[in-house]
């Protein structure tokens, strides 16, 4: 998958899915753009000395006015992969409205403003493209987001309607944009993991047979292609990543 020379933001990008896509888009030759809440996350992070990503911090992806401020002072933009989310499992009876709305925010509210600052961006990305070249095409773009297995299959949700309803939404940005930017060749798609193999996970569930979770390089490695100018192809797809589970 060929990214020399192309921008791309991954939101998320210094958590365990985040590093792993990063990694792949590097190695196809891709300048990262990495927006980061968490300080605490950056220490470990491996690609922090790497020349091609750029890490801003204190970019509150909930707040329109900072998403639009950290897309507009982007360069150029070919692709926009969302993995920032957050997780809370409990019964309804423990769920209250602020509980509720917390898992919007954190999952749908980001996707959606950043979806939306994302196509200002691709589109005024094509339009610079078109004049600096001389005619020449910016060919589109690419947005991923990322769902999750209930979104797909609800009553898997049991114990966490919240989190269920957030990914949902999710899933219905990624497939209703999809079909309004088709004309314009802006490939919108998601992927639905189920349980991701990542630290967190294995100690939070240490009874699990966490060999069947999905791999995070493997997961990576779907995202990155649904991001690339390989796919010329799929579009509002919300891509089940279960492995083996």
């Amino acid at each position: 998958m060929d990214f020399e020379d192309r921008h791309v933001v991954v939101t998320g990008g210094t958590g365990a899915l985040g590093t792993a896509v990063v990694g792949r888009l590097l190695n196809s030759g891709a300048m990262c753009h990495v927006p980061n809440i968490n300080a605490s996350e950056l220490t470990q992070y491996s690609h922090r000395e790497d020349a091609r990503v750029r890490l801003i911090g204190g970019v509150d992806l909930t707040s329109e006015q900072a998403v639009n401020q950290f897309y507009d002072e982007l360069p150029e933009l070919w692709a926009s992969i969302h993995l920032a989310g957050g997780f809370a499992m409990a019964p309804i009876s423990d769920t209250d409205a602020a509980a509720f709305t917390d898992q919007i925010d954190m999952n749908a509210l980001t996707c959606f403003l950043c979806c939306h600052a994302a196509v200002r961006r691709i589109r005024n990305s094509i339009v610079s493209h078109e004049v600096s070249s001389n005619g020449g095409r910016l060919d589109g773009g690419r947005i991923v987001n990322v769902a999750a297995r209930p979104a797909l299959e609800p009553r898997l949700g049991a114990g966490m309607v919240a989190y269920t309803a957030a990914k949902a939404a999710v899933a219905a940005i990624t497939q209703s944009l999809a079909e309004e930017l088709a004309g314009e060749n802006i490939w919108v798609n998601a992927v639905a993991p189920s349980i991701l193999d990542t630290p967190v996970n294995r100690a939070a569930m240490p009874d699990a047979d966490n060999s069947e979770w999905p791999k995070l390089d493997d997961v990576a490695e779907t995202i990155t292609f649904l991001a690339s100018p390989e796919n010329r192809t799929t579009r509002g797809g919300v891509i089940p990543v279960y492995g083996r589970s």
